[in-house]
């Protein structure tokens, strides 16, 4: 088994701080983003370990694993894996943009 090192792009690691920041202002609790930010994290640390569970997509090398009703996608290496964006499977798929 390979420990991947987990490499966030800097479009995903914003995608996720704004994800989070919503929530806490929608909430007016810090309590549910931290919940949210433990889960995403716990499944790329699965996802590091077995890279090939995520789904393939339309993009070559590029796999998705949902995360409540986020999508996390990511490529991986023999020794990295590349967060590359995190998006909110309710939005307009025609806005996605991954590379």
């Amino acid at each position: 088994m390979v420990k991947r090192k987990i490499i966030w792009t800097e479009k995903a690691n914003e995608e996720r701080k704004e994800i989070l920041d919503y929530w806490i202002q929608r909430n007016h609790s810090k309590t549910y983003s931290i919940k949210l930010d433990k889960l995403i994290r716990n499944t790329l640390k699965l996802s590091a370990l077995y890279p090939e569970t995520g789904r393939k997509t339309s993009y070559e090398n590029v796999r998705v694993n949902i995360v409540k009703e986020y999508l996390i996608f990511y490529e991986f290496t023999e020794t990295e894996l590349v967060v590359l964006a995190i998006w909110d499977g309710r939005r307009d798929e025609t806005t996605l943009k991954i590379k």
